[in-house]
C-alpha cells in the first residue's frame, strides 16, 4: 500500500483552498480518493468503462476495489488507443485536471509522453510527484499548481487532454487557450459528462462542485478557436455500471465500518458513504436513461500533421 506514505502530504497547505470552492472540495476529497480508488501509483477520479456488462456486485471489497480500477484504467486506454495513441505517441502532452495524476501517468508510462498535468489543489502536488517517482516516470511527469483559465503557453504542446476536467471551465475560454498551447495540428481529447433537459442537472452540479455543459456548447466554442471534431463516442451505457459498482463498494466499506474497523484520519465516515451510496443510486438511473451522456470527443487544430 502506498497511502500510509502519503499521509504527512495530506496536512500541509490546506488554508489555500478556503478562498476555492473547487479546490475546498478536491483537498477534502484527497484522502477519500486515496482509501476507495488507491492505493496507487496509478490513481483515477474519473468513471470506468464495463463494455462486456455487469460483472458480480456482491464480491469481496477488494475485488471491487480492483475492478473499479480496471474500468477506470480501461476507459483511458480505449480512448487513447481510439484516438490513434499508440500508432503516433504524444510527445509533450498537457493533463488538464490532473488529480492525484492518474491519467498523467498513464500517458507518460505507457505512451512514454512528457507530460504536464495542471491541478487546483496544493497537497495534491507531492503525492503526484511520489507516485510518479515510484513509477518510475518522476522526470516526465511535472505537476503544476495552475488554473486551466490562466494558461499562458504557445505551441507547448503536442496533446491535450481534458479527463471529466472541462465541466469545470468556461469553455469559451478553454477552447482559446488550449488552442494557443498547442502546436499546429495538434489534438485535444475530451472526456466528459453531457447534461441533457434532465431535472437532476442542478443536482449533479451541486454534488461535484461542476457545471456540466450541452454537446452544443463544446461544439460552438471549439470551432470559434479554429478546432475540428475528429473522433466522438458515446460511451454512456457501459459506463452506467460504474455507479452500481461503487455502490456495491460503498456499501461493503459501510459495513466494514460498522463492524468496528478504523478507516484512518480523514477517510471515508458513514455519513460521507451514506450521503454517496444515494448519489450513486440516482446517477445510475441517470446514465442508464441517459438524461446524462458521457463521450469521448477529440478535436484537432487546423490541419493534420
Amino acid at each position: 500500500m502506498y497511502v500510509t506514505p502519503l499521509l504527512s502530504f495530506l496536512d500541509s497547505d490546506q488554508g489555500s483552498a478556503a478562498d476555492d470552492p473547487i479546490r475546498l472540495y478536491y483537498s477534502r476529497k484527497t484522502q477519500e480518493i486515496l482509501h476507495k480508488y488507491g492505493p496507487g501509483p496509478r490513481v483515477h477520479f474519473h468513471v470506468g468503462l464495463y463494455p462486456d456488462g455487469p460483472p458480480d456486485s456482491t464480491a469481496p471489497q477488494h475485488v471491487l476495489q480492483q475492478r473499479l480500477f480496471d474500468a477506470q484504467e480501461r476507459i483511458v486506454e480505449h480512448a487513447a488507443r481510439s484516438w490513434g495513441a499508440y500508432e503516433a505517441p504524444p510527445r509533450r502532452l498537457l493533463d488538464i485536471g490532473c488529480g492525484l495524476g492518474g491519467t498523467s501517468l498513464y500517458w507518460a508510462q505507457e505512451h512514454g509522453a512528457s507530460v504536464t498535468g495542471l491541478t487546483v489543489a496544493a497537497e495534491h502536488i507531492p503525492i503526484v510527484r511520489h507516485f510518479a517517482r515510484h513509477a518510475g516516470v518522476g522526470e516526465r511527469v511535472k505537476p503544476v499548481l495552475a488554473d486551466v483559465h490562466d494558461l499562458d503557453e504557445t505551441g507547448a504542446y503536442d496533446a491535450v487532454y481534458a479527463n471529466e476536467s472541462s465541466g469545470y471551465t468556461d469553455r469559451t475560454r478553454l477552447f482559446r487557450v488550449v488552442a494557443q498551447a498547442l502546436e499546429p495540428g495538434g489534438w485535444f481529447g475530451i472526456q466528459e459528462h453531457f447534461a441533457g433537459r434532465s431535472a437532476w442537472r442542478e443536482f449533479i452540479d451541486g454534488y461535484y462542485r461542476t457545471r456540466l455543459g450541452r454537446r452544443e456548447e463544446y461544439l460552438a466554442a471549439a470551432e470559434a478557436a479554429g478546432f475540428q471534431l475528429v473522433d466522438e463516442e458515446d460511451v454512456t451505457d457501459s459506463v452506467a455500471e460504474f455507479w452500481v459498482q461503487s455502490m456495491a463498494w460503498n456499501t461493503a466499506e459501510l459495513d466494514r465500518l460498522r463492524a468496528g474497523a478504523d478507516a484512518g484520519p480523514g477517510a471515508w465516515t458513514g455519513e460521507r458513504l451514506e450521503q454517496s451510496t444515494l448519489a450513486h443510486s440516482r446517477f445510475f438511473r441517470l446514465w442508464r436513461d441517459h438524461a446524462v451522456q458521457t463521450r469521448l470527443l477529440r478535436f484537432r487544430l487546423g490541419g493534420r500533421r
